[in-house]
């Protein structure tokens, strides 16, 4: 899940761990974060009769995810044997709170002194940790809420707010289940772990190869058929996994160099990965465990995000399919050589099941009523038998691949586990303060005078925080702060929580810290700044749509299924002219002034017929100026694009 991670032999290479038992020691606390998260997801502990605080287990998640980051990730500056010391604090520290939380939560002010050191010692190793995970930035941002709780009275106006003495403070944030121990850290223990696992299963299992055979046999025979390969293939798997930069480093060490001997540049291969990568997040019905998030934070329905989720993905998903496809006829891009392209019948024959764990998943989430957790166990169950007795090209599932499995689990939770405790430390100060009243005041104040002012300013903090983080961490991030404005001016509130998901998932490509754009450069050995230009670009529609759907849900499925059906035709030939005029070519090229024809007619089409009462007479000039273009064009002679 975490989106800055690297596969695990390139870490260990890194970090040069040249001794056994100190990789032996990270990989204990790494396996312990997944152990631990699926004791509580699975409610294990309460089924064998043993009573236990959910806030105990998750200390020992935490513990484990502090741990394994000192000893994974050292530093120069300070001698090695600093790092192991550090673990060990950080860890004994949440081991001990465990043991001591029924005590301590049920007599807070008899034991505020203990509570007190407690923060004092767990709060700045969290802090330490997640900088060396992902960078300074979160960080900063935490240390401003923590230092505005301490001197929260003498802020004037709406932002004033109560202040609280530092070892209160921290003492509160460490031991409260509605600070660090609260909603974030639980639903990513709960939750997110055991769908990291799924995708890991399917990566032991073959599953990650029959996805780019499936999507090789399926488009690679057409023009540009590497790309559209490459873009099938990473949304398909982006789906399960979660995470934009372990999506490239499985699936793009692959595409990305057929996109190359294709005929892309390594710029545009890196780009079209990258983003297919990110918007991989956006695919029913697991997008990267964020449905089940939101689900969680909105107390609505799993179905009700999942068919939400339907339309945009879509029209992501057409954008970056139409792009290539005219990238492919302007450097006249041919499909990809057949001896390269599988069989489909070959392909559905080896790995026929492998679609079966996610029609598990659906019926149990959608008939069955079951939690995300239990459908999840289920789903990684059914790939793991099926591949134990039909195999995946001579190869069936070994108990050392599902222990790597668990392995490579608890690695990807670190940093979402450590940002979910963050979150929560954020929502804390948030309530001891009194700041999200007065910080949901304001910026409904600002939105009163321009809705359009507080989304354009919800979506740069959502790219701002989500510099190099995971996207489900910033979604958890920001929905406890940007939601509430949007929800008091009246926004749907599923509107205002994929609003919210969209720009924390754009900061994946979006500079100056485009982690998945950075990635996919690295394999391509393209310029990573220019890939990120090149990325959202591409992605543009993911930057559109948010505010189209804010002012008309019928993009979320929301509303009459006429008006539905129209906003999505509408929005798809919309789609279509944009991404032509982005690129410069349908049949022949086209030059500047037809370019803004194009693109213009095309904006206008994305706008939705029910936005107002202006919305239908938009649709319908954009309708014919769309129609009087394509007549235009396709009555021309076809030209041979030249390089």
């Amino acid at each position: 899940m975490a989106d800055t991670s690297i596969p695990a032999s390139v870490q260990d290479q890194n970090m040069n761990l040249t001794t056994k038992p100190v990789t032996a020691l990270g990989h204990g606390l790494g396996l312990g974060v997944t152990i631990f998260a699926l004791i509580l997801g699975g409610n294990i502990a309460s089924r064998a009769g043993i009573s236990i605080f959910q806030e105990q287990l998750l200390f020992l998640v935490l513990g484990c995810a502090i741990g394994a980051v000192y000893i994974t990730t050292p530093k120069q500056f300070y001698p090695r044997w600093a790092d192991f010391v550090l673990a060990a604090v950080g860890l004994g520290l949440c081991v001990w709170t465990a043991w001591r939380y029924p005590l301590l939560s049920a007599n807070f002010f008899r034991y505020e002194q203990e509570i007190s050191w407690i923060g004092m010692g767990l709060i700045p190793l969290l802090l330490e940790a997640l900088r060396r995970k992902a960078g300074f930035s979160l960080v900063a941002v935490v240390l401003v809420f923590l230092v505005y709780a301490l001197v929260a009275d003498k802020i004037p106006g709406a932002l004033g707010g109560r202040t609280s003495p530092l070892d209160e403070l921290l003492g509160y944030l460490t031991i409260d289940s509605t600070a660090m121990m609260s909603s974030p850290i639980k639903i990513v223990a709960t939750i997110v772990v055991i769908y990291i696992l799924f995708g890991a299963v399917l990566q032991a299992t073959g599953g990650a190869n029959w996805f780019t055979d499936l999507a090789t046999a399926l488009v690679g025979r057409r023009r540009g058929g590497a790309a559209k390969m490459a873009i099938v293939s990473s949304a398909l798997f982006g789906s399960i996994s979660g995470s934009a930069v372990a999506n490239v480093a499985s699936t793009g060490v692959i595409t990305i160099p057929l996109m190359k001997r294709g005929g892309y540049s390594p710029r545009m291969a890196a780009s079209l990965e990258a983003v297919a990568s990110t918007g991989g997040q956006l695919m029913p019905p697991v997008m990267g465990a964020a449905a089940f998030l939101m689900a969680e934070l909105l107390q609505t329905s799993y179905a009700t995000v999942v068919i939400a989720a339907i339309i945009p993905s879509f029209l992501f998903f057409l954008a970056v399919l139409v792009q290539a496809d005219l990238e492919a006829g302007v450097k006249r891009i041919p499909p990809v050589p057949d001896e390269m392209i599988p069989r489909l019948i070959d392909v559905l024959r080896a790995g026929w099941y492998f679609p079966l764990p996610f029609a598990v998943l659906i019926w149990l989430l959608f008939s069955a009523n079951q939690s995300p957790t239990s459908a999840a166990f289920w789903a990684i169950l059914v790939v793991v038998a099926f591949n134990l007795v039909f195999g995946y090209k001579g190869h069936r599932v070994r108990l050392n691949d599902l222990g790597q499995a668990l392995l490579d689990t608890g690695r990807g939770s670190v940093e979402i586990v450590l940002i979910g405790a963050i979150a929560g430390l954020v929502i804390g100060v948030l309530q001891t303060s009194g700041l999200g009243f007065g910080l949901t005041y304001l910026l409904v104040s600002l939105g009163q005078n321009s809705l359009i002012l507080l989304l354009i300013a919800t979506a740069f903090v959502c790219i701002l925080l989500g510099m190099g983080m995971p996207t489900t961490g910033i979604y958890l991030l920001v929905a406890t702060l940007a939601a509430p404005p949007l929800l008091q001016l009246n926004v749907m509130p599923i509107a205002a929580h994929f609003f919210i998901f969209y720009f924390g998932m754009m900061s994946m490509i979006s500079p100056p810290v485009a982690v998945a754009a950075f990635a996919a450069a690295s394999i391509s050995g393209a310029s990573a700044m220019q890939t990120a230009l090149t990325s959202v670009r591409i992605g543009w529609p993911a930057f559109i749509i948010p505010f189209l759907f804010v002012f008309s849900p019928s993009l979320l499925m929301q509303g009459d299924w006429d008006t539905i059906a129209l906003a999505v035709v509408s929005a798809s030939a919309g789609i279509w002219l944009v991404s032509v005029a982005m690129v410069g070519f349908c049949r022949t090229r086209l030059q500047v002034p037809e370019r803004l024809w194009v693109g213009t007619a095309g904006f206008m089409l994305l706008i939705p017929a029910d936005i107002g009462s202006f919305g239908l007479w938009i649709e319908l000039i954009g309708l014919l100026l769309g129609l009087v273009w394509v007549w235009r064009q396709f009555s021309r002679p076809l030209e041979q694009p030249q390089h």
